[in-house]
């Protein structure tokens, strides 16, 4: 868990305890960093974990400041693989729209066991003063309400990195960018990138600007966009897919090949990332840098993949894909911005899964799921079948929505909610 404070001598302690239980226990490796940026008043970020709780109950915590309680709440244990979970994806989420608010209340509704952000975590520019102002109020509110919802309190959160949290580097104009290496503490197993590397860009900016990142993210800078992590009976694989990313180096696609390879014993496995590789909106349709690595994905036996950046859902078919090629980089716009890759080639679909009654594909399911907030894209093509690509299966681009992953045992359901609450998309898999 992670909370925040002021820069004081205040002495600050995590406790917490099984329910059922009247005994308090001290959080484990509890640690702290500074985050002082030009331009924001500097704060402490604090953080804590919490072992021998019992899978999938819930527990009460407490945070306590000079020994007197200021805050607690309940919250929820990972499940353990035998157990039935649920979770909830969304990308494009933290732009404070009514829209966005509006989500939130509805994923409370649905009481996952996790959530998990298709990228675009805040906008629009991954900013500490927009992570203040769009994202803690809405998936941290006391109530929940059309306004949002106590979220974060509750149940644990996962990201991945998109390009709105991403591609400011330039600490100079905007000395508190790159929030995500403050605010998010996720597993540091992926590969430690240097900067104007690979997977990595170089930072501007002055020597104190660029000092007070490292000294505030610490270690996490800048390995944390590519991670992996178990969650009840599935294998969780997060991948950083902004455009600054070299597929054709090998250290990343050799990472993701190895990461898959270990996860033998999962019986779901499941990738994240923002850009889609295969996505029919006319919208950011010339982004397919991630089709590179789909030969990875089906060797590594992926079962979904989740996206984020197209604000829209769209579901292929159970495909395969062959490359070409790894793409060109494309240049858009008048300050030489890259935007993406073209990726050719061959697909082979499974038109035979319905997911009703042949639940048993023979390929990866894609998934774009970023209508979690932001502007719509393409409502015009949602009826329009003869504009959708032919992979594409489902696309629902008039009402903002969100995924819902029910998973128990051998059996995954997902289903698409709309901000209403309706269902507008449902299929299931087993194995």
């Amino acid at each position: 868990m992670l909370w925040h404070a002021p820069v004081s001598n205040d002495v600050w302690l995590a406790e917490y305890k099984n329910n059922g239980s009247n005994e308090w226990m001290r959080s484990q490796n509890q640690s702290s960093s500074k985050i002082a940026v030009a331009g924001v008043d500097p704060f402490i970020v604090y953080s804590a974990s919490f072992t021998g709780l019992i899978p999938g109950s819930t527990f009460t915590y407490r945070v306590s400041k000079n020994g007197k309680a200021v805050f607690s709440s309940e919250a929820k244990a990972l499940k353990s693989p035998e157990q039935s979970y649920r979770v909830v994806i969304s990308g494009d989420m933290g732009a404070g729209t009514n829209t966005s608010k509006k989500i939130a209340f509805e994923i409370n509704k649905a009481k996952p066991d996790m959530v998990a952000i298709a990228g675009d975590i805040v906008y629009s520019r991954g900013l500490v003063s927009e992570y203040k102002t769009k994202f803690w109020p809405v998936y941290n509110k006391d109530i929940a309400d059309t306004l949002g919802a106590p979220l974060m309190r509750s149940i644990p959160f996962v990201a991945a990195v998109g390009n709105h949290d991403a591609l400011t580097r330039d600490l100079n104009s905007f000395p508190d960018a790159l929030a995500y290496y403050y605010f998010w503490d996720q597993p540091l197993n992926g590969p430690n990138g240097k900067e104007g590397g690979a997977f990595v860009p170089a930072l501007t900016g002055s020597e104190a600007n660029k000092k007070a990142l490292y000294d505030g993210a610490g270690e996490k800078y800048p390995r944390m966009t590519n991670f992996s992590f178990d969650q009840g009976n599935a294998h969780w694989t997060v991948i950083d897919s902004d455009p600054y990313v070299d597929w054709n180096d090998s250290t990343l696609r050799d990472w993701v090949a190895k990461d898959l390879a270990a996860a033998g014993n999962a019986t779901w496995r499941i990738v994240l990332f923002h850009h889609p590789g295969f996505n029919s909106s006319r919208a950011h349709y010339e982004q397919q840098q991630m089709r590179s690595i789909a030969p990875i994905l089906e060797k590594g036996k992926v079962d979904l993949v989740f996206a984020g950046h197209v604000h829209n859902y769209q579901r292929t078919y159970p495909m395969t894909f062959v490359p070409d090629n790894l793409g060109s980089q494309l240049v858009a716009g008048t300050n030489n911005i890259k935007t993406g890759k073209v990726v050719n080639g061959r697909w082979t679909l499974d038109k035979k899964f319905d997911g009703k009654r042949n639940t048993k594909p023979n390929g990866v399911i894609y998934i774009v799921t970023g209508a979690g907030g932001q502007g719509l894209y393409n409502p015009e093509q949602q009826k329009d079948i003869d504009s959708w690509q032919r992979f594409t299966t489902k696309f629902v681009s008039t009402v903002h929505s969100f995924t819902i992953m029910d998973v128990n045992g051998s059996e995954l359901v997902l289903r698409q909610v709309d901000i209403n609450g309706k269902e507008v998309d449902k299929m299931k898999v087993t194995k």
